[in-house]
């Protein structure tokens, strides 16, 4: 049996509003056979219903591409769904038949489009003070519907109303990005929402990141000063009739309950104002006024690139806890991010409010100092006798930790709950192990993700910051590649990165860039954050086969490296310039956050590496010219960091844990200068007691350097660390996310420090990537990117008796296990999807005894020996499940 499955448009499922003029389709092949190949396919495409004559057919097309096929000869027209449907053969001549139709939907697709106006709230009305303004209008519906599209968008953040009903399910649209540059819309089917007659549109507006404050230096309106939305509601009658309705002068306006709403700072909502039915069409609107029209650069305005934030779960509070001050305070057992939906009972004008904190302090009191000045305070005006139930609308909180105040007594835990929010990125990756610890690990990592992915990588969630730092993207985007489809959301951040890089080619510390906004005089271009303009394009490649993001961002990737050539006297060192090295190194300085690590030898380290992804790139992109120029500009970086940071005898000049590291990750040292690296590396861990030293930089690739060259048992000492500094450190001391320093609350249950100590910032999560690669074995090979080809290389790792993996690649299901049984046997277990191979390298095995299901593996269907070696035997599997046993060998 071979069937397609899983068809995706932009890596989405059934997307609305796609702008993209030669979408690309991907499929997944289920069989029930091992081995499977595609040979062919074939795509139809049918226009406006998935029955009928197809308007585009592929033909059969001799291809084993199946991910990110680009229909390039179908022409798409605006506001129009396409149904389309897949078919394939396998290397045996086996037809899967026709899939079911999965579809897209085209938006706007050209600026002229848009008939709608800006609109707003007139200045000197009165209602401008309110940052929260309703707006609405009525209009008609006069015979059958065939379908009705809402396309919206806003300065500020928005939510719509039609008929009473809240208009999909997405928050904070349209999302963050460069206002300047580049501005989303979103589509909504509001097909189900009208009704024949009259009808009502409804909006409100929120300063969001455009108007409210952002920094850390009490700064606002960094984009503007005036909130505006842009609607535009496309109605098809049945009959082909259609009408239009827009934002104009014929809106209302007036005030809403929501007084005050920040993303730092929380919302205040005064039930009292609530104006029941303000978005029906029975509503009297006669005592609102009139909205103002604007003009506003319509020229920026694209559909959205990325997932949209939503709710995902829901988490109810574990206890109430009344502190030695007597604060009453819910513990919700996770550090979240998003807001509590409760419910209140009380009197019209009582008063409630809710705190939020990530942490308790020593004595058990609730602690915020570390939020700096992010005040995260939801205050609630009861507005009648009845039971009410509220949650925000455009702020959110990062916590674990509430306290109440205005409850009165009878405080009652089914009355809240934890809204989590974040990007709706699908979860594709599974780690777990034998070690309860290490499992902690992994879902703090998880959480720290979702944390901090809300339409933006930030670097944390809860102070007065909450910004797209660029290194800690970079540090973190392979792990987050393992965990969840990052690709649309990495996609959309990087076109900002790209939007605001300076015309010199530097990178902002920040993207968007915010911090130019609250200091013009900022610095920009870091060594390994600018980086982020490289390393995440190519980690995109590599981690789903996408090209197009490459050939997006390639002239941005040329531009960062330009910048660095052009910095300086010696075109091949990076010596010049502000950088904030090792970040947060355990080998600082006194009163100092910069690691010990020479900033020098760091910048010239990451242009070489950055350099020679761009080699690479040149490469897939076929710039064969560009690759050469680039070739020969890295061999003299690495000439010239020989000369500079490598003695003539081979060792390295700065000799810390991170210079180590980094010279062996980037392959900046050879022959008896690596072996100098690694013993060097090896003699600093037992100086250290093998305990890291490494900040932001190192920490990324310590692990993996040690497994790399021989050393795993090293690395798991590493790992199974309990005392500070280590990843378990943390969970000794409850951690629920991954800590922004290694000792974020000391042994004595102080804290690190009050003005920069997040307990929810990811970097240090990237110790996720060396868990499914090396300790779970699951790889990615260039030579096959997007799992096309994969390596399959598990560790036995000491302090473990089993571990497993699996993710969801763009062709399916990879999985990869191993368990130590009784009597000195183990027992690996793979899963390759259809239309893949897997390079398995089964540790310390011979062929003699190897197993696959009970019989000899190399007789066993799908399995072809590749080599046998001192580390063990070395298999290529085609696509099935396959279980190996075998005698580990002493």
């Amino acid at each position: 049996m071979l069937e397609v499955t899983k068809l995706r448009c932009e890596y989405l499922d059934n997307p609305l509003g796609l702008d993209v003029a030669h979408p690309r389709i991907s499929w997944q092949l289920r069989s029930d056979r091992r081995g499977v190949v595609q040979s062919a396919y074939q795509i139809q495409v049918k226009e406006g219903s998935p029955e009928g004559d197809a308007i585009w057919d592929s033909g059969r097309v001799e291809s084993e591409q199946s991910v990110h096929i680009a229909l390039t000869e179908l022409t798409i027209q605006p506001r129009t769904r396409y149904y389309y449907q897949v078919q394939a053969w396998d290397g045996q001549g086996a037809c899967s038949g026709w899939s079911a139709p999965a579809y897209w939907e085209s938006g706007l697709l050209q600026h002229s489009a848009w008939q709608a106006q800006w609109i707003g709230v007139p200045a000197g009305s009165g209602i401008a003070e309110e940052p929260c303004p309703y707006l609405r209008r009525t209009f008609q519906v006069s015979g059958a519907i065939q379908s009705a599209r809402l396309y919206a968008t806003a300065l500020g953040v928005y939510e719509l109303e039609l008929n009473g009903q809240r208009v999909g399910d997405s928050y904070f649209t349209p999302g963050w990005t460069s206002y300047e540059h580049r501005l989303q819309y979103q589509t909504y089917d509001v097909t189900s929402l009208l009704q024949n007659g009259a009808n009502a549109i409804g909006a409100v507006l929120g300063n969001g990141w455009y108007g409210g404050f952002l920094g850390w230096k009490d700064k606002k309106q960094l984009y503007g000063d005036q909130t505006a939305l842009l609607v535009q509601l496309h109605v098809t009658y049945t009959d082909r009739r259609e009408d239009v309705i827009v934002s104009d002068e014929q809106w209302k306006t007036a005030g809403s309950p929501i007084l005050m709403s920040e993303i730092y700072h929380g919302e205040t909502y005064d039930a009292r104002l609530e104006t029941p039915g303000w978005s029906l069409s029975s509503f009297n609107d006669s005592e609102w006024g009139n909205a103002t029209a604007f003009s506003i650069d319509k020229s920026i305005i694209i559909a959205q690139e990325n997932v949209p934030v939503q709710k995902a779960e829901a988490l109810k509070p574990i206890a109430l806890i009344t502190t030695p001050k007597g604060e009453t305070v819910l513990d919700f057992g996770q550090n979240m991010v998003g807001w509590v939906r409760f419910t209140v009972r009380g009197t019209a004008g009582q008063e409630v409010g809710l705190e939020h904190a990530e942490v308790l302090d020593h004595e058990g009191n609730f602690y915020t100092d570390n939020l700096r000045s992010a005040k995260q305070y939801v205050r609630y005006i009861i507005g009648s006798e009845q039971e009410e139930t509220y949650e925000p609308r455009f702020t959110f909180q990062g916590f674990r930790y509430v306290k109440l105040s205005g409850f009165g007594d009878d405080v009652r835990l089914d009355d809240f709950t934890g809204v989590v929010l974040h990007s709706a990125m699908e979860r594709t990756g599974h780690f777990a192990c034998s070690d309860a610890l290490v499992n902690q690990l992994q879902h703090n990592i998880l959480w720290g993700q979702k944390g901090n992915f809300l339409d933006v990588p930030t670097d944390c969630p809860q102070r007065d910051e909450r910004l797209g730092w660029t290194g800690d993207a970079q540090m973190f985007i392979s792990t987050a590649s393992f965990l969840m489809n990052v690709a649309p959301f990495f996609t959309k951040w990087l076109r900002d990165l790209k939007a605001d890089q300076l015309d010199n080619g530097g990178v902002p510390f920040v993207i968007p860039d915010v911090l130019s906004k609250i200091d013009p005089a900022s610095r920009h271009s870091s060594a390994a954050w600018g980086d982020a303009a490289v390393i995440c394009p190519w980690t995109l490649y590599l981690s789903y086969g996408d090209t197009r993001i490459l050939e997006e961002q390639y002239e941005s990737m040329k531009a960062w490296i330009g910048y660095i050539r052009s910095q300086g006297v010696d075109p091949y060192l990076w010596n010049t310039g502000f950088h904030f090295g090792d970040w947060l190194g355990l080998d600082s300085k006194p009163d100092t956050y910069i690691g010990a690590t020479d900033r020098d030898f760091i910048a010239t380290a990451f242009y070489a590496y950055s350099t020679s992804l761009l080699v690479k790139t040149a490469k897939v992109l076929g710039k064969e010219e560009d690759a050469s120029e680039y070739e020969r500009l890295l061999g003299r970086i690495v000439e010239a960091f020989t000369e500079e940071f490598v003695t003539p005898s081979g060792r390295l000049s700065v000799p810390t844990q991170t210079a180590n590291v980094l010279a062996l990750m980037f392959g900046l040292v050879q022959g008896a200068a690596r072996d100098r690296a690694v013993n060097k590396l090896l003699a600093l861990l037992e100086e250290s007691k093998t305990h890291l030293t490494t900040g932001f930089v190192g920490t990324p690739y310590l692990n993996l350097v040690l497994s790399e060259n021989g050393h795993h048992d090293v690395a798991c000492k590493l790992l199974f660390q309990t005392d500070y500094p280590s990843w378990l450190y943390q969970i000794t001391k409850g951690a629920t996310t991954i800590w922004e320093h290694w000792d974020g609350i000391k042994e004595d249950g102080s804290f690190w420090s009050r003005d920069m100590n997040s307990f929810n910032h990811y970097a240090y999560g990237s110790i996720g990537d060396w868990l499914y690669r090396y300790v779970a074995g699951i790889q990615a090979d260039e030579a096959g990117p997007g799992y096309k080809q994969f390596l399959v290389r598990p560790h036995v790792s000491p302090g473990l008796t089993w571990a497993e993996a699996r993710m969801e690649s763009m062709y399916g299901e990879i999985g990869s296990s191993w368990r130590q049984l009784e009597g000195g046997t183990l027992e690996v277990k793979v899963t390759v999807p259809p239309n893949t191979n897997a390079s398995v390298l089964l540790p310390d095995a011979r062929t003699e005894g190897l197993l696959e299901s009970g019989s000899p593996a190399i007789n066993a269907e799908g399995v072809r020996l590749a080599e046998t070696t001192d580390q063990g035997v070395r298999l290529v599997l085609g696509s099935g499940q396959y279980h190996f046993t075998y005698p580990i060998s002493s």
